[in-house]
């Protein structure tokens, strides 16, 4: 998704149009994350950016979208770019110390046994 949002409309007012981008882009993220997975991919990432413009716009976290789509509202914005591009995740092995680390935490004392 790459799309600049406006946010003036002669009908809506403002605070009912912030919610309404925020639930457009949560309801987009919702929609890419149930695709079917390629072969030995983990999971659905997303890079991010966001910006008053798109020549202007800086990579952002996924979870920091809501918090910059607020600050346009207090800025006063007229338009704020936002992207969001999907692609695939995966998860990086721990390094060896916390594997040990779980596994002795994880040991469960055998069973008392009567005989």
């Amino acid at each position: 998704m790459k799309k600049t949002f406006k946010m003036t409309h002669p009908k809506i007012k403002g605070p009912r149009l912030v919610e309404a981008i925020k639930h457009e882009v949560k309801k987009y993220i919702k929609r890419e994350r149930r695709k079917t997975l390629p072969p030995n991919v983990d999971y659905w990432d997303f890079d991010c950016r966001y910006g008053e413009d798109e020549a202007s716009s800086e990579v952002i976290h996924l979870s920091e979208i809501n918090k910059f789509i607020s600050q346009a509202e207090s800025k006063q914005l007229e338009s704020f770019y936002l992207e969001i591009l999907v692609k695939p995740g995966y998860r990086g092995k721990k390094p060896e110390e916390e594997q040990q680390a779980t596994v002795e935490d994880s040991i469960v004392p055998p069973l008392c046994q009567e005989d």
